[in-house]
C-alpha cells in the first residue's frame, strides 16, 4: 500500500513540476508579418529558466521526495 501511494506521489510531483513549466505562458502565437516566417516558435520570449527555480517547483520537489522514499523504504 505504501508503495502504491509513493508511485502516486512521484507521478504528482513530476506532473505537477510540467504544469508549473508550462502554466500561463502562451507557447504559440500568429506570425506578425509575412518577412518573419523563421522567426515564429513555440518558445516563448525570454522565458530564460525561471521555470527551474526552486521557489516554483518547490511542492513538486517534496511530492517526489516523499514519494520516492516511499517507493523505496516502503514495506
Amino acid at each position: 500500500m505504501l508503495k502504491l501511494i509513493g508511485a502516486i506521489l512521484v507521478m504528482a510531483g513530476v506532473l505537477y513540476s510540467v504544469w508549473v513549466a508550462l502554466s500561463h505562458r502562451k507557447l504559440s502565437q500568429p506570425p506578425r508579418s509575412s518577412d518573419n516566417e523563421n522567426s515564429v516558435s513555440l518558445e516563448p520570449d525570454r522565458q530564460g529558466l525561471r521555470f527551474l527555480g526552486l521557489k516554483q517547483n518547490l511542492p513538486s520537489i517534496i511530492l517526489l521526495v516523499i514519494g520516492a522514499a516511499l517507493l523505496l523504504y516502503g514495506d
